[in-house]
């Protein structure tokens, strides 16, 4: 049945975390991590050159909605003014739809006529999610494209236009781009992928990757916002920027300035936008390195992160606590290098409710094995508090150093023994659950007189205690603490008395002797039955000065006077013979306290 059990309880996290990778109910937070974990950003080489409709040049020309095409032509000329200097490919992303003025119109023609290599932008205009009926079967279709906005006729006949739509994620970021869609029957490329094509044309497909054969494919970026080679078209066209500086690159042009409202969230840093011509550079340089990927089918990932996680959480709770935390950090970043591995190669796993569900188990494994075991020890301590001082058990406790196991040590000690007198002759009279009664009665006045000065309850032997002060931790002036406990229990003893001579006719009261001295303390018995106690001269001692003590004295030895005989009322009694002592030894009556 534990078996079972265990195997149940291991089947809780892999089942949730199948689920959640199948659903995705937190898709967002998913997305973030992979951006996080999986970010390739090696750098933005120079290949790809950035012209840029910044607010330097806007103050320069006018808003953008002002300009003739004259000024884009007027770029292209300068650019290309030598053919030696001139860029291997210039790409706008700029929409030049419809027709303005025929010269401005004819003007950008002949530029690009000159320069051959030109790619513009496009738009695709979408009707929304539409529904749609095949086979029997109905599906829905998100990119349902209406048409295509494209350049004015005379400059679509002599580039390369492909759409600079964003691809934008659920959660608002971008980091996917459509490579190609259908209009109208016709496939048309996306902007990005259409300067790739240009690219290949020019240089051949000597250390440039291959397209990706998929319809839309996850991108990695580069590097984050600005960090591309960007140049002030104004600069460039006064001159301020040699057109040397652009020699067999793939320049790019598009705007820069918040104003025209072209930056979008990107996934290279998630707190500052990136301008479209930028996302574009990043997406044109990671089909040219090869820097896409696809999602892996969710159900294998789940079924795999699901499979995985039930072994470790199997063997996880039968090992200690960070032991098995320390397994599962291993186990955390192994699924990170894999997932960086296969993000290197082109396929995406989701990570987020891996890392989630790992997290909860650790928490799980946190509270079975730290919080139930303190609870157990817990439970254990308040049991050794009916046998020890709380205050005691509290220190060891939090010192962590009492440790149940046969040894002993050599402490100095104070040693309490108290005993009924007139217990054998009340006994005879009452019943014997009246008897257990005032017995109890008296063992739990001793035992709170011993603990409310820091002692340690031994044991009972029979009608008799024995307290110890000093053990098992170092106690401040203990046998002080002693005698007051002495001295508590002569005085609660007497209230104990007039309560039984009321409801029995018959009272008791109490014989105390207390001994200072060295004695070997510590767990003494047997593997299977053991006792923390005291043994030696000085406990054998107090335990025959107590023998001695009449009703209501308290008996120390001269030992104890000499430690505390300043700080009490006390009178030399006798010298007494005490058996097994070779000496007498003086015994000293307490009074009271000075």
């Amino acid at each position: 049945m534990r078996k079972l059990s265990d195997v149940l309880l291991a089947l809780i996290p892999a089942i949730l975390v199948f689920l959640l990778i199948v659903f995705e109910p937190f898709s967002g937070l998913d997305s973030m991590i992979c951006d996080l974990l999986y970010r390739q950003m090696n750098g933005c080489g120079d290949t790809i050159k950035i012209i840029s409709i910044d607010e330097e040049t806007l103050a320069q020309y006018g808003p953008l909605s002002s300009w003739s095409r004259e000024k884009s032509a007027e770029l292209i000329d300068k650019l290309y003014e030598n053919s030696d200097t001139a860029p291997a490919i210039i790409a706008f992303d700029i929409m030049f739809i419809g027709e303005t003025d025929s010269n401005t119109d004819n003007a950008l023609v002949e530029a690009v006529d000159k320069a051959q290599n030109v790619v513009v932008a496009s738009n695709l205009v979408y009707r929304g999610k539409t529904a749609y009926t095949a086979g029997g079967i109905q599906y829905y279709d998100s990119w349902n494209i209406d048409t295509e906005e494209r350049p004015y006729a005379l400059l679509d006949e002599r580039v390369n236009s492909g759409y600079a739509n964003a691809m934008i994620s659920s959660d608002g970021f971008v980091r996917t781009v459509q490579l190609y869609s259908y209009v109208d029957g016709e496939k048309r490329y996306s902007f990005a992928t259409q300067i790739y094509n240009e690219y290949v044309k020019v240089f051949g497909r000597q250390n440039v990757s291959e397209l990706p054969a998929e319809q839309a494919v996850r991108f990695f970026y580069s590097g984050k916002p600005g960090e591309f080679e960007h140049y002030s078209m104004k600069d460039v066209l006064d001159g301020t920027i040699p057109a040397e500086v652009f020699k067999d690159s793939v320049v790019m042009v598009g705007a820069y300035a918040p104003g025209l409202q072209d930056s979008y969230h990107s996934s290279a840093d998630r707190g500052q936008d990136m301008y479209g011509v930028e996302i574009n550079a990043n997406i044109c340089r990671a089909l040219l390195n090869g820097k896409t990927a696809n999602r892996a089918p969710l159900w294998i990932v789940a079924l795999v992160t699901a499979v995985g996680l039930f072994v470790y959480t199997y063997l996880a709770r039968k090992m200690k606590m960070y032991p098995a935390i320390i397994v599962g950090i291993w186990i955390l970043i192994a699924g990170v290098l894999v997932g960086r591995l296969l993000a290197t190669n082109g396929t995406i796993i989701s990570l987020f409710y891996f890392i989630l569900v790992l997290i909860l188990i650790w928490i799980w494994i946190i509270i079975e094995k730290y919080v139930v075991e303190a609870i157990k020890r817990k439970q254990t301590l308040n049991t050794f508090k009916k046998y020890m001082a709380p205050q005691v058990i509290d220190s060891l406790a939090k010192s962590g150093e009492f440790h149940i196991e046969l040894s002993g040590e050599k402490r100095h000690v104070a040693v309490l023994f108290v005993d009924i007198r007139g217990f054998t002759t009340m006994s005879e009279m009452l019943s014997p659950e009246q008897m257990v009664q005032i017995l109890n009665k008296y063992l739990s006045l001793t035992t709170n007189c011993i603990f409310e000065h820091g002692g340690m309850l031994d044991k009972f032997i029979g009608d008799a205690t024995m307290a110890i002060f000093n053990a098992p931790n170092d106690q401040e002036d203990y046998v002080y603490q002693a005698i007051l406990a002495g001295l508590d229990m002569q005085k609660k003893g007497e209230e104990l008395g007039k309560e039984l001579l009321e409801e029995y006719g018959k009272t008791v009261s109490f014989g105390v002797g207390i001994n200072v001295g060295d004695a070997v303390v510590g767990n003494i018995g047997c593997e299977t039955r053991m006792d923390y106690t005291a043994i030696g001269d000085t406990v054998n001692t107090a335990s025959r000065i107590e023998g001695k003590a009449k009703r209501g004295e308290v008996l120390i030895s001269e030992a104890v006077y000499e430690l505390v005989g300043d700080r009490i009322i006390a009178e030399f009694k006798e010298e007494m013979e005490l058996k097994g002592k070779a000496q007498p030894v003086k015994v000293y009556e307490v009074k009271g306290i000075k």
